[in-house]
């Protein structure tokens, strides 16, 4: 592995990557027989030994079929290679990517990939046992936490053969790479963390300043994602700009920890240009979650705003993953009713191709901006321009650097640990 990340000497908290293209590793893929499809419902997973452990055939939990449910058996070729051999051979670190919505997701398979020589396990998002309770009463489905978004995430992890580990249960892992620290799992406690930010965040409020000033009283999710990196219980976080950085610092984070990377889907906008979107030179409206998250809005009001903007141009709407898509179908087809309407399909190639980007709180705002469109936004566009991720095109390689940090200290405190006994 090459030297491909340097910390500045005026900055030590930015990370620059040097790479060609020879020196950037493949991904480390292996296939698991976890890659099948899932029966619909909820599948529980029987775990048998020796699958996804460092230590000889520790059996983990069984969970027994609810009724109607046939049991899964989650067997890995990792049982087959070097974890927790006592042979002489060397194990590899075990690390666990905990995702989230897809945009995580991609982002942390992105560091994965770069990130070679690691036995890389993944997880979608869970949290601590009341956040598990939560989610089986139904309670966190416009979240990452609720079981829709959870199984968005096992599709595209079956898709890419990635190995999982469903909520982290093998343990003894080296590292963690989290796409959020707004709420944590116990399992992970005394393991490295390291926190990749997603993307925006939401603006604070209320809620934000009863989280900072009660941080043992109040969880962190209770303020949305702008109690992001208030938990103070990572080693890293890795964020998108140098306005972030600042950002992050202002609100409580620790400047020591907080690490200028750049993030994977946002630092190399210009390559959204290369695309095969057949529309030109519209005015593209990217809607948001606000009501399915019990946000304040008025989509009336929204629609007719980018009906103004719009003018002459042919407009098109391309809805938010998570909001129910039959609702805001029907309210553009009653206000836009000449209007296209996409619910899927790749919103940064439509950034590249149109004219004119609407949006409200959402990341794109950022692709826009770095393409050079006309952008309307909710947020104040010189925060937006302060805030904007660096385009470097090597975010990834860059956090990964940072994931070998943590794992080489770790390494190194254990054989100082081992000589000191």
């Amino acid at each position: 592995m090459p030297t491909a990340w340097q910390r500045a000497p005026h900055d030590p908290t930015r990370v620059t990557a040097r790479w060609s293209e020879g020196d950037i590793p493949k991904a480390n893929v292996r296939r698991s027989n976890f890659a099948r499809a899932l029966p619909k419902g909820r599948a529980r997973i029987v775990f048998e030994s020796n699958v996804l452990l460092p230590i000889r055939h520790q059996q983990v939990e069984r969970l027994a079929p609810t009724r109607n449910e046939r049991p899964l058996t989650c067997r890995s070729v990792a049982s087959q290679e070097s974890f927790g051999a006592d042979d002489g051979r060397v194990t590899r670190p075990r690390v666990l990517f905990i995702c989230g919505s897809l945009n995580q997701t991609t982002q942390l398979h992105d560091v994965a990939r770069a990130l070679g020589g690691v036995a890389a396990c993944f997880t979608p998002f869970y949290g601590a046992a009341y956040v598990t309770l939560m989610r089986r009463l139904g309670l966190l489905e416009s979240t990452i936490g609720g079981d829709k978004l959870r199984g968005r995430c096992l599709d595209y992890l079956h898709r890419n053969e990635l190995t999982i580990d469903l909520d982290g249960v093998g343990g003894h892992y080296d590292l963690i790479v989290t796409c959020t620290d707004v709420a944590l799992p116990e399992n992970a406690e005394g393991t490295p963390l390291i926190v990749v930010q997603e993307g925006i965040l939401d603006p604070p409020g209320l809620t934000f300043e009863l989280v900072r000033r009660f941080p043992g009283r109040l969880p962190r999710w209770f303020a949305g994602t702008s109690a992001t990196g208030l938990s103070a219980k990572y080693q890293r976080f890795c964020v998108a700009s140098q306005g972030y950085r600042d950002l992050f610092v202002a609100r409580g984070a620790d400047p020591a920890r907080v690490v200028v990377t750049g993030i994977p889907n946002f630092d190399d906008c210009a390559a959204f240009l290369d695309n095969d979107f057949p529309h030109r030179g519209y005015a593209l409206v990217c809607s948001s979650d606000a009501r399915e998250t019990f946000k304040l809005h008025d989509r009336s009001a929204f629609i007719r705003r980018a009906l103004r903007i719009a003018g002459r141009r042919e407009l098109i709407f391309k809805l938010h993953p998570n909001e129910r898509a039959g609702r805001a179908r029907r309210e553009i087809a009653q206000l836009a009713p000449g209007a296209l309407v996409f619910s899927e399909g790749p919103t940064n190639h439509m950034i590249a191709n149109c004219s004119v980007l609407i949006t409200e709180w959402s990341s794109v705002a950022f692709v826009g901006i770095a393409l050079g469109k006309e952008v309307h936004s909710s947020h104040p566009m010189s925060e937006l321009r302060r805030l904007m991720p660096e385009q470097n095109g090597t975010a990834a390689q860059c956090i990964a650097r940072v994931c070998e940090e943590s794992l080489r200290t770790k390494a190194h405190r254990q054989v100082e640990s081992e000589v000191a006994a």
